[in-house]
């Protein structure tokens, strides 16, 4: 039996919007049993809002994008749908609680009792009925660091290094490169496993810099992604993002990834039909130069917004993975 002809175990990396709308897409695939094993690998570095208090103050990985992972693998039935809405639920109010999140709460409530990161997130998966599994990509709680060019008004070329998701994120520079502080975290035994059991790994998309390329940048888990016999997969953010990839089109988004992971082999890169326009002759000439194929297809929300559709993306990930 071929690949293309069973259900296969897919490990996505990311954080936040962007690899909730990969899950999304590839929940369905396990639906259609195109997946039989499907694994979340998110970023642990936010330091802002309730996952950067909730960090500074308990001394714990922030929760915030675990739990965006753990709300889009719900299923779509009434006990998933309203446990996601309440592990999303967000406080108003003027006191302490304003800006928490219940799921940032209970996640943080659970590591305290466990005294297990991956433990208490299988607990709250098992609560939500989540398919699939979420896991950090290390255990160890992590700064972002990145080099930019064009802070300095007296030297324009001159690169600052500055520090924090947050910073990064909204810099008014152009970042050169990133990496980890601490530079050698703890990695996550169980995300090692799935990576080297994996048939597919989705990087992609999501926040360039902050959310996508940090995983390669954990020295262990870098290892694993070079040997992995699994089928890596690069999935293009749809336009440049303000602050952290001002005027990236796909093939910056592809050069400053393969920049920072040179050794990654990379078997396919999925991008907007219409996003890449007039560039597709080019991307397919970058694409092919990594040793990868380029996969186009239409899988943009159609409402003028930069969101990926879970469905037409799901697609996308079905003919890939099945060949079909």
């Amino acid at each position: 039996m071929s690949a293309s002809d069973r259900a296969q175990s897919v490990v996505a990396f990311g954080g936040g919007h962007g690899l909730s709308a990969s899950l999304h897409a590839l929940r369905l695939l396990v639906a259609d049993l195109v997946i039989d094993d499907l694994t979340a690998v998110v970023t642990i570095a936010d330091n802002g809002g309730s996952s950067g208090r909730l960090r500074d103050e308990f001394g714990v990985l922030p929760p915030g994008d675990l739990r965006m992972a753990l709300a889009a693998l719900c299923g779509d039935h009434q006990w998933g749908d309203t446990w996601a809405r309440v592990l999303q639920h967000r406080f108003a109010g003027h006191g302490e609680m304003n800006g928490h999140v219940i799921g940032n709460l209970l996640i943080v409530g659970l590591w305290e009792q466990l005294g297990d990161p991956v433990a208490a997130l299988d607990w709250v998966g098992r609560l939500l009925g989540t398919t699939g599994r979420v896991l950090p990509m290390a255990l160890t709680p992590l700064d972002i660091a990145a080099h930019v060019r064009g802070l300095d008004t007296a030297d324009p070329a001159a690169t600052t290094t500055i520090r924090g998701q947050v910073e990064v994120a909204t810099t008014a520079g152009e970042i050169v490169s990133i990496a980890l502080e601490p530079s050698d975290p703890e990695p996550c035994p169980e995300t090692l496993a799935a990576v080297g059991a994996a048939d597919w790994v989705v990087l992609g998309p999501g926040s360039w810099f902050t959310s996508v390329m940090p995983h390669l940048m954990v020295p262990q888990l870098r290892d694993a992604l070079v040997r992995t016999d699994a089928r890596v997969v690069v999935v293009l953010n749809l336009v440049d993002e303000a602050g952290e990839t001002d005027g990236f089109g796909p093939i910056d988004h592809l050069a400053a990834l393969v920049e920072h992971a040179p050794d990654l082999r990379i078997h396919t890169v999925l991008a907007d039909l219409e996003s890449v326009g007039d560039d597709a002759g080019d991307l397919h000439a970058a694409v092919a130069s990594y040793g990868a194929a380029l996969h186009l297809a239409d899988v943009a929300v159609h409402d003028g917004s930069s969101h990926h559709d879970p469905q037409r993306l799901a697609a996308a990930y079905t003919a890939i993975m099945t060949g079909r």
